[in-house]
């Protein structure tokens, strides 16, 4: 009896998230989940295609998702940036709070990602700093402006295709860290990750969750 019991309730919180999702018309979430296997999260096609289905799947309307994520390539070329894939805005979490007009908005001190806003496709908040276990770091494998890093070395594990050996750019959703400084402030741009496996991942403060945004 107390197994139907929490298959209903479970099954009610997910259409209400789904509701949700739909009357707010959100066009802005940080995954749920990451893909399970670190920074590997199949390139950015990969990660587009994850936002996709996490989206889909919560009743989201949009459906032209794209992962905030910085790609680089060989020889100090320009690479791909964040900030140029995710449309003009403005962005709007499940809940119906826009967390930027613009990318310009997104990019300055004016925007509203926060624990508080930055919430999953289902409206749920994400685990931060003093929660149990710390879930900030966010990637990005981005500068603060939302652009491709050239600190040098490895930033975006691969372009998102290691799950072993590397580093990649993070931010923290909650805008907290061990330094009070602006980068440990960052949502977008805090510090490098450990490794690029789920371990070293969870070891520093994270879980592969990322960014997504609708660029229709």
């Amino acid at each position: 009896m107390k197994l139907v019991k929490l298959a209903v309730v479970s099954t009610a919180v997910l259409l209400a998230g789904a509701v949700q999702a739909q009357q707010s018309g959100m066009t802005f979430f940080v995954t749920s989940a990451g893909k399970g296997n670190g920074a590997d999260l199949g390139g950015l096609a990969g990660a587009d295609a994850h936002c996709g289905a996490l989206a889909k799947a919560a009743g989201a309307k949009a459906t032209n998702w794209h992962a905030y994520l910085s790609t680089t390539l060989p020889g100090g070329d320009a690479g791909e940036n964040a900030r140029d894939r995710i449309g003009k805005g403005p962005w709007r979490n499940a809940k119906g709070v826009v967390v930027a007009k613009s990318v310009g908005d997104l990019h300055s001190a004016g925007n509203k990602i926060n624990k508080a806003n930055a919430l999953d496709e289902k409206g749920q908040p994400i685990k931060g700093r003093g929660d149990t276990p710390n879930e900030h770091d966010i990637l990005t494998g981005s500068d603060p402006a939302g652009m491709f890093s050239t600190a040098g070395g490895d930033t975006t594990c691969g372009n998102w295709t290691k799950s072993g050996e590397g580093s990649a750019i993070v931010g923290h959703h909650d805008l907290q860290g061990l330094k009070d400084t602006r980068h440990m402030k960052s949502w977008n741009s805090s510090h490098g990750s450990r490794g690029c496996s789920q371990d070293q991942l969870k070891a520093s403060g994270g879980a592969g969750l990322f960014y997504c945004f609708a660029a229709n």
